[in-house]
């Protein structure tokens, strides 16, 4: 039998490598609201209208290390009324080697929420069908769009403002 690992790389070569490993997961924040509980489980009631939120932010820490966090917020509404709310910042801290300062940012804000965006997803499923709800499955979100439509945003608003 031949052994096929790869040979770990000694702490010089690995400083001489680019990459993103995520150090930890958590729940910063975890909010579901169902205020018309019991009644709006009823079935045959109206499919409710969702309003979906994404936010992401990025710092760095005195250790060298990146916290990035991943809002999403969900509210649920039918005739004007909540059928829930959901809202979850879900972060993560990050040690990010090999990566040029101009592509430090799209990394924070683009690469790593799709790292935590899967975790984020499944306790909003999990949290709306433990509410009496069908899970809700957030579709997969395309964080460098949201990325380009922010920073074109944030670009405009500052032309605007010149």
């Amino acid at each position: 039998m031949t052994d096929t690992t790869a040979p770990e790389a000694t702490p010089e070569e690995a400083a001489g490598q680019s990459g993103i490993r995520i150090l930890a997961q958590f729940v910063r924040d975890f909010s579901f609201e169902n205020p018309l509980a019991p009644d709006s489980l009823r079935a045959g009631a109206a499919q409710p209208a969702i309003d979906m939120g994404v936010e992401m932010n990025a710092r760095g820490r005195p250790d060298g290390l990146f916290e990035v966090d991943l809002k999403l917020s969900a509210r649920a509404l039918r005739d004007d009324q909540a059928v829930f709310h959901v809202e979850i910042v879900y972060g993560g801290l990050f040690h990010i080697a090999g990566v040029a300062e101009e592509d430090l940012e799209p990394v924070l804000l683009i690469e790593c929420p799709r790292f935590l965006f899967p975790y984020a997803r499944r306790l909003i499923s999990d949290v709306t069908a433990e509410g009496g709800f069908p899970p809700f499955l957030i579709d997969p979100i395309d964080f460098a769009g949201v990325y380009a439509a922010r920073k074109a945003q944030a670009e405009g608003v500052q032309i605007g403002n010149a």
